[in-house]
């Protein structure tokens, strides 16, 4: 009996490299930023380091907008015709309607699929498609891939540490008065995506002590659990990204890292300069 064939689909938060999105033939639908009211599909339309260079310089509005409706359908019209099912990892849904809209089109296409919400985005969920993906190779029955990658989510972790709170005041996350106080105070907010939503875990009074914040924070789930790899995360700060990964090395020597950079849809809330460290606990 031949293999079922599987197609996998995500969309642009998962952070995937092309080389491993043209590997394992995986189908991505991007996300769209809005800067000043003109659409950009992300990754395609403009590049992660372009969106944050106009944010930095220019005035104006950034946001971000999911994919439509037509995109999925039109996808998954053509994805029956190849595959005898999909397997969907999208961004956390309560952060983006991409997961309902992507459950939806394969219903109304009459294609059969696996959605999975992964209840966050980037690095974590670039993690949950590799290892669906190993599963499968592996033999495991697709009905346990979808139970064990839902079980994973909540081993996920994703922090991040804004420049400043003007994109989070802007995108109504903060009031005007607190930008100001966290400002004078030189306040650094500590960003988790937990349970899908984003929370603030943490305020710190200097950027050195939000990093050490997350070091100590690794630390713990080092101790308790199995963690071979974390994504350094950054918002064009590729220099400071390099020296924490060179200090996350020296306090774990082996440890697996890689720097990446911040999806610009996240960006949009936590402005340019974000710095940030993600792992999945095994």
């Amino acid at each position: 009996m031949n293999p079922a064939k599987i197609a996998w689909i995500t969309d642009t938060t998962s952070s995937l490299s092309k080389e491993f999105i043209e590997q394992h033939h995986i189908h991505v639908i991007p996300l769209h930023v809005v800067i000043n009211d003109q659409f950009f599909k992300e990754t395609i339309d403009i590049t992660q380091e372009e969106f944050y260079i106009r944010m930095k310089t220019e005035e104006g509005k950034f946001q971000s907008s999911q994919p439509s409706l037509n995109d999925f359908v039109e996808l998954y019209e053509k994805l029956k015709t190849e595959y005898d099912f999909g397997v969907a990892i999208h961004a956390s849904s309560i952060l983006t309607g991409t997961y309902q809209t992507s459950v939806l089109a394969a219903e109304m296409a009459g294609f059969k699929l696996y959605g999975i919400d992964s209840r966050t985005g980037s690095y974590p969920l670039s993690f949950l498609i590799k290892k669906g993906i190993q599963w499968v190779e592996q033999g495991v029955e697709i009905n346990e891939v979808v139970r064990q990658l839902n079980e994973m989510r909540d081993d996920t972790r994703l922090f991040l540490v804004p420049s400043n709170l003007d994109q989070l005041h802007k995108s109504g996350r903060v009031s005007g008065g607190q930008k100001i106080l966290a400002s004078l105070l030189n306040i650094k907010p500590i960003l988790s995506i937990e349970e899908g939503t984003a929370k603030i875990k943490d305020k710190v009074r200097s950027e050195k002590k939000a990093l050490a914040w997350l070091v100590s924070r690794l630390k713990e789930d080092l101790e308790s659990h199995k963690v071979t790899k974390v994504a350094i995360i950054h918002a064009h700060e590729q220099d400071k990204a390099v020296a924490f990964e060179k200090y996350i090395h020296e306090q774990f020597p082996d440890l697996q890292t890689e720097v990446m950079m911040l999806i610009t849809v996240a960006g949009v809330h936590t402005g340019a300069g974000t710095l940030g460290l993600s792992w999945v606990c095994e």
